[in-house]
């Protein structure tokens, strides 16, 4: 008697005979636990699910959804990651001090603002690839912007690429769509995610930049190659799970009638956060934060805001939707975005430009 050969493949990959089967079951509408048993990878990626109707048989998922369900924890636990790097980074900051002043140090204390300014300057004045930049909030002045467009025209005319990372809420600012529309897309590219961490500037990859003190005037200057390079790489995995700034963001659920932030708002709401909390983790105003739980509440028919919890964990609202598949073209190694500050928000203190 044979038995048949093991099911084997690299880790969270679908085999041809898993892509069959799947194709049966989501034709069929289910297929039995028998026939996928062999195959575990469909269970393993949630791509097929139990039959609350029939324990015999299993469900087809959408891989979107399923994609959306493997990619949350994932998401959650880098950012988790990022945090504790960040207040690592935060702890050891002052202990730097306590060193003997050697030139060229790998990591750098600069206080006040003309001094970290004139740092970031010097560094995008010597820049000849790549800057990568990571910049929290929703909105920043007309002003600023300008400014920041003036520092980078130099940059991008010496053929940089700048790859910039924005929350979701800088969608909203007219501003930075005028900014994003005066330089090339060959050399800027833009992308938005729901949370972001520090303030963070990578220049060459030799040398980056990020805050010591909450108020921004305190910053490190690093240019220890191996956390250089980690920072680029947790740059790098922050950018593949970000969204296109030219692409729609989608809704919780096809016919849901709740934006993205929206979205964002009634999951942190449902993990306990206070309004205070919700508004500095999505980067917008508490203000703004209390109209789009107004409006949840109004959609949802809620009383009050114990009854508008109660509807979001009965709801699908809060539910992760699905990574919207991005049609612009792959990213060569280095790419380009707005070399500028961070946006201002109202919970902190702008951090400076990045002039050319």
């Amino acid at each position: 008697m044979t038995t048949a050969p093991p099911h084997e493949h690299s880790d969270r990959a679908v085999c041809d005979a898993a892509m069959s089967l799947y194709s049966e079951a989501w034709a069929a509408g289910r297929v039995s636990r028998t026939a996928a048993m062999p195959l575990p990878c469909l269970s393993e990626n949630a791509l097929l699910v139990p039959d609350p109707l029939d324990s015999r048989f299993l469900r087809p998922v959408p891989p979107s959804a399923a994609l959306a369900h493997l990619l949350h924890p994932i998401t959650q636990g880098l950012l988790e990651h990022v945090r504790a790097s960040d207040h690592l980074v935060k702890a050891l900051a002052p202990l730097v001090s306590f060193g003997p002043h050697v030139p060229h140090l790998a990591i750098t204390v600069l206080k006040g603002r003309s001094t970290v300014q004139a740092s970031i300057n010097e560094s995008a004045r010597d820049v000849r690839e790549e800057i990568l930049t990571l910049q929290p909030g929703s909105t920043r002045r007309r002003e600023d912007l300008q400014t920041a467009l003036s520092g980078t025209l130099p940059t991008v005319e010496r053929g940089v690429q700048v790859r910039h990372i924005y929350q979701h809420s800088a969608r909203y600012s007219p501003d930075l769509k005028a900014y994003v529309g005066q330089l090339p897309s060959s050399l800027l590219q833009v992308r938005t995610m729901e949370q972001a961490i520090e303030v963070l500037m990578i220049f060459d990859r030799t040398v980056a930049y990020v805050p010591a003190e909450r108020d921004r005037s305190v910053a490190l200057e690093i240019r220890h190659p191996a956390l250089v390079t980690f920072l680029a790489q947790m740059y790098e995995t922050l950018w593949a799970q970000a969204t296109p700034f030219t692409q729609q963001l989608p809704t919780a659920l096809p016919g849901t009638p709740v934006t993205a932030v929206q979205q964002s708002i009634a999951r942190l709401l449902i993990e306990g956060n206070q309004d205070e909390a919700v508004a500095r983790t999505l980067g917008i105003s508490v203000r703004t934060c209390r109209a789009h739980i107004s409006k949840l509440m109004q959609t949802l028919g809620a009383t009050s805001r114990t009854h508008l919890g109660a509807l979001l964990v009965h709801s699908a609202i809060a539910e992760p939707a699905a990574p919207p598949r991005t049609a612009e073209k792959p990213a060569a190694p280095r790419t380009a975005e707005e070399p500028a500050a961070p946006p201002r928000t109202a919970e902190k203190p702008a951090t400076p430009d990045v002039p050319g």
